[in-house]
């Protein structure tokens, strides 16, 4: 097939709007569905806010934030099947919450705690991937294989758009093209990698037109808007599960929060910018489209927001009440045969905590 530049592509959209101009429907998705994606919402939007909260109140460590970007997660999980692989980056750390992992394991993962870990071949979540692009060959492998094994699976992996400009991207997006793996490549386009604008990363029109190189289709999607990432990603698995190979999917946003905790955004953001962005947040938009199709009340808002809430609360005690890990742990697979320097490097660690 041939493969026309991304730069004519539309930007995909179902929501209109905030009066309804441009509203669609999304076949497969009744009443009831789309209640639950508006549930997979808040439960996401809640867990970043409360994990930002956490933070600062010292009960946890740098913590990335996806606040704004929970409709390209929530969008993109509901378009696979559970037996489908999901390979998150560090934005899309609460991603296994849609795949049943508890809150508490997620925040003592970033709490560095020995619970903060989960069996990927459980919910086919992969294990969240901080180096910036290096899931992406995993994912391709990983899809590769089931390929090979005749499994009717498909594998998704998650990137920002500073991923694009990495190795380990053009590998792997290369990799699944030649090999056809059933691959759908879900880029975050949130317009910053780190303080890095996307115009100061590729002179390319659009990170969609990367995939042209490597013979894959790619589309574009409005990243605030969790029906059209359904769609789009929806679309991509079909033709990967089909033998088609991999898809290129862009999903644009923009980044309203800092990069992490760790950042001072104000030093180069345009705040003007990020005020558009929180005005025109996912949640808020597709809340808006419920309403206006006559599913969503107050008072059913409220409930969902207070089941999110009292949620978070009971996973944060949760984790709190695990026992402190064995800081055995941080050495007992670090070398296949230890240097006799490391049990005494153990023993001054145990001691300096108090025999802990």
């Amino acid at each position: 097939m041939s493969v026309p530049p991304s730069s004519e592509l539309p930007l995909l959209r179902v929501i209109g709007d905030a009066d309804g101009a441009g509203d669609r429907s999304v076949t497969g998705l009744g009443d009831d569905a789309l209640l639950a994606l508006h549930r997979s919402l808040v439960l996401m939007r809640t867990y970043d806010e409360r994990s930002v909260v956490y933070h600062r109140q010292g009960r946890v460590g740098t913590y990335a934030m996806f606040w704004g970007h929970e409709a390209i997660q929530v969008g993109a999980e509901r378009a696979l099947a559970e037996r489908d692989w999901i390979f998150p980056s560090y934005r899309e750390s609460a991603i296994g919450l849609l795949r049943g992992i508890p809150a508490a394991t997620v925040l003592q993962w970033w709490r560095g705690h020995p619970s903060g870990w989960w069996d990927p071949r459980a919910s086919r979540v992969a294990s969240i991937c901080v180096p910036i692009a290096t899931h992406v060959p995993h994912a391709a492998g990983a899809a590769w294989g089931a390929r090979l094994r005749g499994e009717d699976t498909v594998a998704l992996v998650f990137f920002g758009d500073g991923a694009t400009s990495e190795g380990a991207f053009h590998e792997g997006a290369n990799f699944a093209a030649v090999m056809r793996a059933p691959l759908v490549l879900l880029c975050n386009n949130n317009q910053w990698a780190i303080s890095t604008p996307v115009t100061a990363q590729t002179a390319a029109a659009t990170l969609a037109d990367k995939a042209v190189g490597y013979g894959m289709p790619a589309v574009r999607v409005d990243g605030t808007d969790v029906l059209a990432v359904f769609e789009a990603v929806r679309n991509a698995v079909s033709r990967a599960r089909a033998g088609q190979g991999p898809t290129f999917v862009e999903a644009l946003t923009y980044r309203a929060a800092p990069h992490g905790t760790a950042d001072h955004p104000e030093a180069y953001i345009d705040p003007e910018r990020v005020e558009e962005a929180r005005r025109h947040e996912c949640l808020g938009r597709f809340e808006g489209y419920l309403r206006r199709a006559g599913l969503l009340t107050d008072e059913v808002a409220e409930s969902v927001r207070a089941e999110a809430l009292a949620a978070m609360r009971e996973a944060i005690a949760a984790a709190e009440a695990e026992p402190p890990g064995d800081v055995s742990l941080v050495f007992d697979h670090a070398y296949g045969v230890p240097p006799q320097a490391l049990a005494r490097d153990l023993a001054e660690l145990r001691r300096i905590r108090g025999g802990t």
